[in-house]
């Protein structure tokens, strides 16, 4: 294996962690910021790129950070070695209420795509990339755009999501339609295209956007039940706007509604 084998346990329910356990020299890459909690003797360290074999050399460190700042991630990513005798453990936390989804990337030949803001970590050899659409209409209506990360390899990576999580199995022509904010990632083989949802009243009043997102296996694909754009859109919705008061439920009844429906803030 050119990836470090680790160990791991996934804990909790809507909030969930992951931890990780590393033997004497192996090591796990994260997003920064991903970062909980690690056992004494674990060595924290931040590097270029995601420190896999494509990108050794100088000029491979600064094209593996290029790519990250395409997926609107940073600049760098966080590596955690167990530079002592002994198992120690690094956990891990998803950013927002969700499930974190362990991908062994031996099961999907050595590839998965998912969307942008996915990623969580994985460990030390995987390759963490970009996905170019090659098709127009997908890129410009799919509603993950141009651009997804590709995670390639043969250990372990966790992808985290929102909400619920649901993993499909498609067979070979087998068709799945899926809002296009909704997907998580699909496996290697897995054919990603959209379409027009068709009707001028779903257009104009479906509230559920223009497009599907149209996979075709064969493959696996794994889609999220709340994505984070939906939450932090409904939030914004509800929240104060212009140093007024806060938009809540009271309905007609105003202050009084809100009073009864125990918010006090007015």
């Amino acid at each position: 294996m050119t990836a470090h084998e680790i160990d791991y346990t996934i804990y909790g329910e809507e909030m969930q962690y992951v931890e990780i356990e590393l033997d004497p020299q192996e090591g796990v890459i994260a997003e920064a910021g991903s970062f909980m909690m690690m056992d004494d003797g674990i060595k924290m360290d931040t590097i270029f790129g995601d420190g896999s074999q494509k990108d050794q050399g100088f000029m491979g460190k600064i094209f593996g950070a290029g790519k990250r700042l395409l997926t609107g991630e940073s600049l760098f990513m966080t590596a955690f070695y167990n530079e002592v005798i002994g198992k120690k453990k690094v956990s891990f936390a998803s950013p927002y209420p969700g499930k974190i989804i362990p991908i062994d990337l031996t099961e999907y030949g050595g590839k998965f795509v998912c969307q942008k803001d996915a990623f969580l970590c994985a460990a030390k050899g995987v390759s963490v990339g970009i996905e170019f659409s090659r098709k127009l209409g997908r890129g410009l209506f799919g509603g993950e755009g141009f651009i997804m990360q590709k995670l390639e390899g043969d250990g372990m990576a966790f992808v985290h999501a929102g909400g619920t999580t649901a993993r499909k199995e498609l067979k070979l022509g087998e068709k799945l339609k899926i809002d296009t904010g909704c997907i998580i990632g699909f496996s290697k083989g897995v054919n990603y295209d959209i379409e027009f949802v068709g009707g001028i009243k779903n257009t104009i009043f479906g509230g559920e956007g223009l497009f599907f997102a149209n996979l075709t296996g064969p493959g696996v694909v794994y889609i999220q039940s709340l994505p984070f754009s939906r939450l932090a859109n409904r939030v914004l919705a509800l929240a104060p706007r212009g140093g007024g008061k806060s938009r809540g439920e009271g309905s007609i009844l105003g202050g009084l509604g809100d009073l009864l429906d125990g918010d006090n803030n007015f």
